[in-house]
């Protein structure tokens, strides 16, 4: 497979399901926030030194193709419930370690709690397109849910980062 085709040369690309559209379109840009968002990620797993940690964002990696997949019109994998299940089960396992928030905090502390608020970040700009999106065409249903939890997942394990870096969160004072 070449790295280039020049398919694309004059601002239009393939779909699984919908031939060629054009590179502005919101679907595109939806594919391209979650392929930024991807990436992010992989920014925070060249710091990650925890297990539990590294493998949620291996995880989330995966999924992330399964939604650009999904966006793209491919008929074998989608965004399901059971997805939404699951990062749910991980909020709320990592919820029970590091304790409820009474506050709101500042987006720092470790290394890779910075890069995963920053990850967290890019997540809410993905789901703002992916809205825009969902209120243009049809988009699986699961995806939002899906994609608003993962930002939760995010915010959590950054949490959970500087818990076990023994920083503790910067609380934000007025």
């Amino acid at each position: 497979m070449p790295y280039y085709t020049g398919a694309g040369d004059k601002g239009s690309t393939g779909l699984c399901d919908k031939g060629k559209v054009p590179k502005s379109s919101e679907r595109i840009a939806a594919i391209g926030e979650a392929d930024e968002l991807n990436s992010a990620i992989g920014l925070c797993r060249c710091v990650c030194r925890d297990a539990d940690v590294c493998g949620n964002l291996e995880r989330i990696q995966s999924e992330l193709f399964v939604l650009g997949s999904d966006l793209s019109g491919a008929k074998d994998v989608s965004i399901t419930a059971e997805h939404v299940k699951e990062t749910e089960k991980e909020i709320d396992g990592i919820t029970d370690e590091i304790g409820e928030l009474k506050g709101f905090i500042l987006p720092v502390g470790s290394e890779l709690a910075a890069r995963l608020h920053f990850a967290r970040a890019v997540c809410r700009r993905t789901e703002r397109v992916l809205c825009r999106l969902a209120e243009e065409e049809k988009v699986n249903e699961t995806i939002l849910p899906y994609i608003n939890r993962l930002s939760s997942l995010l915010f959590v394990l950054a949490r959970l980062a500087n818990e076990r870096a023994k920083i503790k969160d910067v609380e934000w004072k007025k």
